[in-house]
This record gives structure tokens, sequence and C-alpha cells, in this order.
């Protein structure tokens, strides 16, 4: 295992362990409202910093991209990308786990210049851990995984999430919704996108689509699909998933057939995602 890699595995199950622990006496969790249907709980924030101490410890040059603290390097805000950047999502499915629906899991990707190099994505319910390192391939515990033979959108199980922290888009949203659930096998919508991502690389899902993420939704979980011989973009098609906001994740023959259903579709600029857009990217 590449060392980079090691120490986001231990990153995530320090994490994995704070989720399980807290997730005993759900009741007793202080959660607050972010934004609306966007919460955040003291359990994600101790999950952060947990993460952050991990990873500065080894790699004390490296920034931090997180969903709770920001983008930073050490104790200051960072106004722009550097080299090195831990994007990291300590509870993605963060309503899941307040109403202890066993849906939600710890991502942490490593982006290198521009590049996703390192992933993990932990699921402490179920003791899951994918990983992937760039050209290495990817993995679930010990499994190599590959994403499925399916070439064929009709017979295709396709993941997706509800745009929920941007209600303007759900009209849009919907008419997506409504032309792909004719078109495939089934649609599921269980909350928490990374690990739908981490499904397709399993061959769980034979695709995924969701407007509205952040770089932290989505860094690790790209990785795992790529190397685990899928394909990922936009809505375009295009390599501007992480920044524009809106993903298609699948097999390659079911990817451009998804890319043909959803190009049409009019979306507006990034809301909050561009502003983390490194130079050049």
């Amino acid at each position: 295992m590449h060392p980079l890699l090691n120490t986001a595995v231990k990153a995530a199950r320090r994490a994995g362990s704070i989720m399980n622990r807290a997730s005993l006496d759900i009741e007793r969790i202080q959660v607050a409202r972010k934004d609306q249907n966007d919460f955040v709980t003291e359990v994600d924030k101790a999950c952060e910093r947990a993460i952050i101490e991990v990873l500065s410890q080894a790699y004390p040059d490296h920034g931090f991209l997180g969903e709770e603290s920001g983008l930073t390097k050490g104790d200051k805000p960072l106004s722009c990308m550097p080299d090195n950047v831990w994007i990291i999502d300590p509870i993605d499915g963060t309503t899941n786990f307040i109403h202890g629906m066993p849906v939600y899991c710890t991502s942490i990707g490593l982006m290198q210049k521009g590049v996703i190099t390192q992933a993990v994505i932990y699921d402490p319910s179920r003791d899951e851990l994918f990983m992937a390192s760039k050209g290495k391939g990817a993995f679930l515990n010990d499994r190599r995984l590959r994403v499925t033979k399916q070439d064929r959108l009709d017979e295709a199980l396709i993941g997706t999430g509800f745009p929920f922290k941007y209600m303007d888009l759900l009209d849009t949203y919907v008419s997506m919704f409504k032309q792909l659930s004719g078109r495939v096998a089934g649609l599921r919508r269980p909350g928490a996108a990374a690990l739908d991502l981490a499904y397709v690389a399993a061959g769980r899902y034979d695709g995924f689509f969701e407007m509205g993420l952040m770089p932290w939704d989505a860094a690790a979980g790209s990785l795992l699909v790529t190397e685990a011989g899928g394909f990922v973009g936009d809505f375009q098609g295009g390599p501007d998933f992480l920044f524009s906001e809106n993903i298609i994740a699948a097999t390659p023959k079911v990817f451009a057939q998804m890319v043909a259903m959803l190009s049409p579709y009019k979306l507006p600029e990034p809301k909050a995602a561009g502003a983390f857009r490194p130079e050049g990217v």
C-alpha cells in the first residue's frame, strides 16, 4: 500500500471509531443546521479534526479542504489550492447518521497538482474500506474492484441524489429523474454520494448521477470509479466534475448513454465549488 494511502486509511479508521461510539447514543448528539436540509453535528467536527490531525502529523506541508473547516494549511485559511491538498468529508450522509440510518461514511481524497491520486472511503457501519491509488487499482478491503460489464441503460441500476442544498434545481432534477426512470432498470437514492460512487466501483450500481455536489463529496469516489474501470465526468462528459457541481459515473457504455440523456439540460454556473478550483483546472 502506498504510504500516502496507508496514512489516509489510518485517518479514516480513526474517524470511523468516533462515529461508531457516537452512534450508540444518537439522541445525545448536538445537531446544528448549516442551511436548508444541511446539518452538521459535533461528531462531524470531531471526525474532521481527527482526520486532519493524523494527516498533518505525517504531511505537515500539505493543505486541507474539509467540509466543516474549509481550505486550510496548519491553523490558517488559504485563498488558493496548494499543490498537495487532502479533500475531506468527515461524515458524508450526516442526515442519515443523525437519524440512525446506517448509510454514511468518511471520504478522504488527495489532490496533487489538480489530480486525485489517493482515495479512501470508509463505511464504519459495515466495516467496508474502499481504497484506490492512481494507476494501482481500486479495492474493497482486500478484494480488487471492477465496475460491471453492463452496456445497456435499460438494464442498469442507477444511483442518484436530490439537489437538497439547492432547491431551485429541483424542477430540472425532477425532469431528469422522470426521463431516466423510464429508461433504466431502477433508480436508488440512499443519501451519501461518496458511498454511491464507491458502489459504482464495486459493481453494486451500474451508474450514478447527481447535481449540486461539492469537491469533498466526489473526490475520493471519482478515483475509485476510474481505477475500477469506469468513467467519471460532468453532465457534458467532460473532466470538470469536481468543481462544476454535477457528476456522472458509470460503466463506459452506460456513461455514454447517460451523458447523451443529461447533457441537453441547461445547468447554472457552480454556486460554491468553483471557489476552490485550482489555477489552471
